[in-house]
Protein backbone atom coordinates (compact mmCIF):
# COMPACT_ATOMS: atom_id res chain seq x y z
CA UNK A 1 0.00 0.00 0.00
CA UNK A 2 1.22 3.63 -0.79
CA UNK A 3 2.39 6.01 1.77
CA UNK A 4 -0.68 8.89 1.15
CA UNK A 5 2.49 11.27 1.25
CA UNK A 6 4.75 9.20 -1.09
CA UNK A 7 5.94 10.44 -3.72
CA UNK A 8 4.55 7.66 -6.25
CA UNK A 9 0.98 8.44 -4.15
CA UNK A 10 1.13 11.96 -4.72
CA UNK A 11 1.75 11.55 -8.69
CA UNK A 12 -1.20 9.18 -9.16
CA UNK A 13 -3.81 11.70 -7.37
CA UNK A 14 -2.41 14.65 -9.39
CA UNK A 15 -3.02 12.15 -12.79
CA UNK A 16 -6.49 11.66 -11.06
CA UNK A 17 -7.61 15.49 -10.93
CA UNK A 18 -6.03 16.25 -14.76
CA UNK A 19 -8.82 16.59 -16.78
CA UNK A 20 -11.26 18.29 -13.97
CA UNK A 21 -12.42 21.57 -14.36
CA UNK A 22 -15.18 23.71 -12.75
CA UNK A 23 -17.34 26.07 -14.34
CA UNK A 24 -19.46 29.26 -12.77
CA UNK A 25 -23.29 28.11 -12.98
CA UNK A 26 -25.12 30.99 -14.72
CA UNK A 27 -23.00 31.18 -17.69
CA UNK A 28 -22.37 27.74 -18.46
CA UNK A 29 -25.75 26.23 -17.94
CA UNK A 30 -26.94 27.14 -21.46
CA UNK A 31 -24.35 25.82 -23.43
CA UNK A 32 -26.52 26.82 -26.60
CA UNK A 33 -27.14 29.98 -25.42
CA UNK A 34 -23.88 30.58 -24.82
CA UNK A 35 -22.47 29.52 -28.53
CA UNK A 36 -20.49 26.26 -26.83
CA UNK A 37 -22.72 23.65 -28.32
CA UNK A 38 -23.87 24.60 -32.24
CA UNK A 39 -28.09 24.10 -32.83
CA UNK A 40 -28.95 21.84 -35.69
CA UNK A 41 -28.95 23.34 -38.69
CA UNK A 42 -31.63 23.75 -41.25
CA UNK A 43 -31.07 21.61 -44.21
CA UNK A 44 -32.22 20.11 -47.51
CA UNK A 45 -31.35 16.83 -49.22
CA UNK A 46 -32.32 16.78 -53.04
CA UNK A 47 -33.59 13.21 -54.37
CA UNK A 48 -30.61 13.56 -56.81
CA UNK A 49 -28.58 12.20 -54.08
CA UNK A 50 -30.03 9.06 -55.28
CA UNK A 51 -31.93 8.78 -58.41
CA UNK A 52 -28.98 7.46 -60.43
CA UNK A 53 -25.24 5.38 -60.22
CA UNK A 54 -23.70 2.94 -58.09
CA UNK A 55 -25.21 0.55 -54.82
CA UNK A 56 -24.69 2.91 -51.87
CA UNK A 57 -25.84 4.16 -48.82
CA UNK A 58 -26.01 8.12 -49.27
CA UNK A 59 -25.38 9.38 -45.42
CA UNK A 60 -27.42 12.75 -44.75
CA UNK A 61 -24.59 13.97 -42.73
CA UNK A 62 -23.88 17.34 -40.71
CA UNK A 63 -21.37 15.95 -38.82
CA UNK A 64 -19.03 18.96 -39.07
CA UNK A 65 -21.59 21.02 -37.87
CA UNK A 66 -23.04 19.27 -35.27
CA UNK A 67 -18.76 18.35 -34.08
CA UNK A 68 -20.21 14.74 -34.11
CA UNK A 69 -17.16 12.26 -34.60
CA UNK A 70 -19.22 10.28 -36.86
CA UNK A 71 -21.76 10.86 -39.80
CA UNK A 72 -25.00 12.00 -37.90
CA UNK A 73 -28.08 14.58 -39.18
CA UNK A 74 -28.98 15.03 -35.38
CA UNK A 75 -27.02 14.87 -32.33
CA UNK A 76 -28.23 11.38 -31.90
CA UNK A 77 -30.07 10.17 -35.10
CA UNK A 78 -28.61 9.64 -38.98
CA UNK A 79 -30.67 9.82 -41.96
CA UNK A 80 -29.48 7.85 -45.22
CA UNK A 81 -31.09 7.41 -48.39
CA UNK A 82 -29.72 3.95 -50.10
CA UNK A 83 -29.84 2.68 -53.37
CA UNK A 84 -29.59 -0.78 -54.53
CA UNK A 85 -29.48 -1.77 -58.10
CA UNK A 86 -31.04 -4.54 -59.17
CA UNK A 87 -29.39 -8.03 -58.57
CA UNK A 88 -27.32 -6.21 -55.76
CA UNK A 89 -27.55 -6.95 -51.91
CA UNK A 90 -26.20 -4.51 -49.19
CA UNK A 91 -25.63 -4.94 -45.53
CA UNK A 92 -26.77 -2.72 -43.22
CA UNK A 93 -24.89 -3.61 -39.74
CA UNK A 94 -24.66 0.06 -37.82
CA UNK A 95 -23.63 -0.10 -34.19
CA UNK A 96 -27.36 0.99 -33.43
CA UNK A 97 -30.05 -0.60 -31.56
CA UNK A 98 -32.63 0.99 -34.15
CA UNK A 99 -33.68 1.14 -37.74
CA UNK A 100 -36.09 2.74 -40.05
CA UNK A 101 -36.48 2.14 -43.14
CA UNK A 102 -39.09 3.77 -46.07
CA UNK A 103 -39.32 2.14 -49.27
CA UNK A 104 -39.64 4.82 -52.00
CA UNK A 105 -39.20 2.48 -55.01
CA UNK A 106 -38.32 -1.21 -55.75
CA UNK A 107 -38.51 -4.65 -54.34
CA UNK A 108 -36.63 -7.57 -53.24
CA UNK A 109 -36.06 -9.04 -49.66
CA UNK A 110 -34.37 -8.30 -46.23
CA UNK A 111 -33.08 -11.20 -44.21
CA UNK A 112 -31.68 -10.50 -40.66
CA UNK A 113 -30.83 -13.82 -38.76
CA UNK A 114 -33.27 -16.33 -38.81
CA UNK A 115 -36.11 -13.20 -40.18
CA UNK A 116 -36.34 -12.91 -43.62
CA UNK A 117 -39.42 -11.02 -45.54
CA UNK A 118 -40.36 -9.15 -49.17
CA UNK A 119 -40.22 -5.59 -49.30
CA UNK A 120 -41.97 -2.89 -52.13
CA UNK A 121 -42.51 0.78 -52.95
CA UNK A 122 -44.55 2.24 -49.84
CA UNK A 123 -44.04 -0.10 -47.54
CA UNK A 124 -41.98 0.52 -44.14
CA UNK A 125 -39.77 -1.71 -41.78
CA UNK A 126 -37.79 -1.75 -38.70
CA UNK A 127 -34.87 -3.51 -37.76
CA UNK A 128 -32.76 -4.14 -34.60
CA UNK A 129 -29.24 -3.36 -33.62
CA UNK A 130 -27.01 -6.01 -32.65
CA UNK A 131 -27.28 -7.94 -36.08
CA UNK A 132 -26.47 -7.39 -39.67
CA UNK A 133 -29.10 -7.10 -41.70
CA UNK A 134 -29.08 -7.69 -46.06
CA UNK A 135 -31.06 -6.27 -48.34
CA UNK A 136 -31.28 -7.31 -51.88
CA UNK A 137 -33.11 -5.90 -54.68
CA UNK A 138 -34.98 -7.92 -57.69
CA UNK A 139 -35.89 -4.71 -59.05
CA UNK A 140 -33.97 -1.22 -58.16
CA UNK A 141 -34.52 -0.04 -55.03
CA UNK A 142 -34.32 3.42 -53.24
CA UNK A 143 -34.70 4.14 -49.27
CA UNK A 144 -35.01 6.58 -46.92
CA UNK A 145 -33.47 5.14 -44.07
CA UNK A 146 -32.48 6.70 -40.15
CA UNK A 147 -30.54 4.63 -37.19
CA UNK A 148 -29.60 5.77 -33.90
CA UNK A 149 -26.13 4.98 -34.01
CA UNK A 150 -24.56 8.55 -33.09
CA UNK A 151 -26.50 8.24 -29.84
CA UNK A 152 -24.57 5.11 -29.15
CA UNK A 153 -21.03 6.68 -30.99
CA UNK A 154 -21.42 9.46 -28.03
CA UNK A 155 -22.57 7.03 -25.14
CA UNK A 156 -19.00 5.06 -26.25
CA UNK A 157 -21.42 2.11 -26.36
CA UNK A 158 -19.50 -0.60 -28.80
CA UNK A 159 -22.30 -3.41 -28.67
CA UNK A 160 -26.02 -3.68 -28.76
CA UNK A 161 -28.64 -6.31 -27.40
CA UNK A 162 -31.77 -6.36 -29.56
CA UNK A 163 -35.19 -4.84 -28.04
CA UNK A 164 -37.44 -5.98 -30.41
CA UNK A 165 -37.80 -8.09 -34.05
CA UNK A 166 -36.99 -6.93 -37.39
CA UNK A 167 -41.57 -5.50 -38.09
CA UNK A 168 -42.33 -4.87 -41.20
CA UNK A 169 -45.46 -2.52 -41.88
CA UNK A 170 -47.22 -3.45 -45.49
CA UNK A 171 -47.62 -0.28 -47.51
CA UNK A 172 -51.36 -1.23 -48.02
CA UNK A 173 -52.02 -1.59 -44.26
CA UNK A 174 -50.18 1.51 -43.56
CA UNK A 175 -51.97 3.63 -45.94
CA UNK A 176 -55.06 2.03 -45.27
CA UNK A 177 -55.27 3.17 -41.45
CA UNK A 178 -54.14 6.69 -42.55
CA UNK A 179 -57.40 6.77 -44.30
CA UNK A 180 -59.62 5.66 -41.61
CA UNK A 181 -57.96 8.72 -40.11
CA UNK A 182 -58.18 10.80 -42.81
CA UNK A 183 -62.20 10.27 -42.96
CA UNK A 184 -62.75 10.30 -39.08
CA UNK A 185 -65.20 12.86 -38.45
CA UNK A 186 -63.36 14.54 -36.23
CA UNK A 187 -60.18 14.89 -38.72
CA UNK A 188 -60.63 18.87 -39.65
CA UNK A 189 -60.40 19.68 -36.48
CA UNK A 190 -56.39 18.18 -35.75
CA UNK A 191 -53.29 19.52 -35.68
CA UNK A 192 -52.05 16.79 -37.66
CA UNK A 193 -53.84 13.57 -40.16
CA UNK A 194 -51.26 11.08 -39.44
CA UNK A 195 -50.82 7.65 -38.26
CA UNK A 196 -47.84 7.11 -36.18
CA UNK A 197 -46.34 3.84 -36.39
CA UNK A 198 -45.91 1.54 -33.16
CA UNK A 199 -44.81 -1.63 -31.89
CA UNK A 200 -45.91 -4.16 -29.24
CA UNK A 201 -43.20 -4.28 -27.06
CA UNK A 202 -43.24 -0.41 -26.33
CA UNK A 203 -46.69 -0.02 -25.13
CA UNK A 204 -45.64 3.50 -22.75
CA UNK A 205 -44.20 5.61 -25.62
CA UNK A 206 -46.46 4.03 -28.39
CA UNK A 207 -43.07 4.59 -30.52
CA UNK A 208 -42.32 2.57 -33.54
CA UNK A 209 -39.07 1.57 -31.66
CA UNK A 210 -37.99 2.28 -28.17
CA UNK A 211 -35.83 4.98 -29.91
CA UNK A 212 -37.37 6.54 -32.94
CA UNK A 213 -40.95 7.62 -33.85
CA UNK A 214 -42.42 7.02 -37.55
CA UNK A 215 -45.16 9.06 -38.30
CA UNK A 216 -47.02 8.38 -42.14
CA UNK A 217 -49.30 11.67 -42.79
CA UNK A 218 -51.05 13.36 -45.05
CA UNK A 219 -51.55 17.08 -46.02
CA UNK A 220 -55.05 17.24 -47.85
CA UNK A 221 -55.40 19.69 -50.91
CA UNK A 222 -55.91 23.73 -50.45
CA UNK A 223 -55.32 23.05 -46.31
CA UNK A 224 -52.95 24.09 -43.64
CA UNK A 225 -51.63 22.12 -40.91
CA UNK A 226 -51.21 24.54 -37.69
CA UNK A 227 -47.41 24.87 -35.99
CA UNK A 228 -46.64 22.55 -33.04
CA UNK A 229 -42.95 22.15 -32.02
CA UNK A 230 -41.59 19.61 -29.98
CA UNK A 231 -38.11 19.07 -28.20
CA UNK A 232 -37.28 15.83 -30.46
CA UNK A 233 -35.44 16.62 -34.09
CA UNK A 234 -37.33 15.32 -36.81
CA UNK A 235 -36.00 14.22 -40.33
CA UNK A 236 -38.62 14.64 -42.42
CA UNK A 237 -39.17 12.83 -45.85
CA UNK A 238 -41.48 13.58 -48.95
CA UNK A 239 -43.02 10.79 -49.55
CA UNK A 240 -45.29 12.10 -52.46
CA UNK A 241 -46.25 15.65 -53.33
CA UNK A 242 -47.71 18.27 -56.47
CA UNK A 243 -45.95 21.71 -56.55
CA UNK A 244 -47.53 24.20 -53.98
CA UNK A 245 -46.80 22.35 -50.92
CA UNK A 246 -44.08 23.47 -47.99
CA UNK A 247 -43.44 23.90 -44.51
CA UNK A 248 -43.13 26.72 -42.58
CA UNK A 249 -40.53 26.76 -39.75
CA UNK A 250 -39.46 29.08 -37.29
CA UNK A 251 -38.65 29.65 -33.11
CA UNK A 252 -41.78 31.91 -32.05
CA UNK A 253 -45.32 32.45 -32.69
CA UNK A 254 -46.89 35.90 -33.34
CA UNK A 255 -50.14 37.48 -31.50
CA UNK A 256 -52.12 35.50 -33.99
CA UNK A 257 -50.50 31.82 -33.51
CA UNK A 258 -48.69 32.46 -36.99
CA UNK A 259 -44.82 31.57 -36.92
CA UNK A 260 -43.22 34.48 -37.05
CA UNK A 261 -39.68 35.46 -39.74
CA UNK A 262 -40.04 31.76 -40.80
CA UNK A 263 -37.58 29.32 -42.63
CA UNK A 264 -39.76 28.24 -45.58
CA UNK A 265 -38.68 25.11 -47.18
CA UNK A 266 -40.87 24.51 -50.37
CA UNK A 267 -41.08 20.36 -50.84
CA UNK A 268 -39.92 17.91 -53.52
CA UNK A 269 -41.07 14.84 -53.90
CA UNK A 270 -38.33 12.42 -52.67
CA UNK A 271 -36.33 14.88 -50.47
CA UNK A 272 -35.79 15.08 -46.91
CA UNK A 273 -35.28 18.16 -44.75
CA UNK A 274 -34.57 19.00 -41.11
CA UNK A 275 -36.74 20.72 -38.85
CA UNK A 276 -34.44 20.90 -35.47
CA UNK A 277 -35.83 20.22 -32.10
CA UNK A 278 -37.83 23.22 -30.32
CA UNK A 279 -38.79 25.07 -33.78
CA UNK A 280 -41.94 25.88 -34.48
CA UNK A 281 -43.40 23.88 -37.81
CA UNK A 282 -46.21 24.65 -40.05
CA UNK A 283 -47.10 22.01 -42.95
CA UNK A 284 -49.59 24.09 -46.57
CA UNK A 285 -50.46 22.48 -49.40
CA UNK A 286 -52.09 25.05 -52.04
CA UNK A 287 -51.83 22.26 -54.92
CA UNK A 288 -54.70 20.28 -55.73
CA UNK A 289 -53.44 17.21 -54.77
CA UNK A 290 -52.52 14.83 -51.45
CA UNK A 291 -48.80 15.52 -49.94
CA UNK A 292 -47.28 12.49 -48.47
CA UNK A 293 -44.55 13.29 -45.33
CA UNK A 294 -42.69 10.88 -42.98
CA UNK A 295 -41.20 12.34 -40.30
CA UNK A 296 -38.49 9.96 -38.52
CA UNK A 297 -37.67 11.59 -34.82
CA UNK A 298 -35.77 10.36 -32.15
CA UNK A 299 -39.12 10.99 -30.09
CA UNK A 300 -39.12 7.41 -28.56
CA UNK A 301 -36.39 8.23 -26.30
CA UNK A 302 -37.74 11.94 -25.95
CA UNK A 303 -40.92 10.54 -24.78
CA UNK A 304 -39.31 7.68 -22.50
CA UNK A 305 -37.06 10.52 -20.93
CA UNK A 306 -40.43 12.92 -20.09
CA UNK A 307 -38.86 15.51 -22.28
CA UNK A 308 -40.55 15.42 -25.39
CA UNK A 309 -42.40 18.43 -24.41
CA UNK A 310 -45.21 19.07 -27.56
CA UNK A 311 -47.22 21.58 -28.03
CA UNK A 312 -49.67 22.92 -30.46
CA UNK A 313 -50.66 26.74 -31.51
CA UNK A 314 -53.93 27.66 -30.91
Amino acid sequence: MLNKTSPAALAEASSATDDAQYFEYTSSANPIGAKLISRVPFRNFSPSLYTDGATRIVPLDLSAELKCPSPATGPGLSANFVRINAGDQLEFAPIATSQVCYVISGAGNVTQGETNFPFAAGDFFTLPGGEAANLRADTTATFYYVNDAPLLTYLGVSSVKPRFAATLYPAARAQAELRKVRDDANASRRNRISVLLGNVHFPQTRTVTHTLWAMFGVVTPKSEQKPHRHQSIALDFIAGCEPGCYTLVGTELDENGKIANPTRVDWEPGMAFVTPPGYWHAHFNESDGDAYVIPIQDAGLQTYLRTLDIRFAR
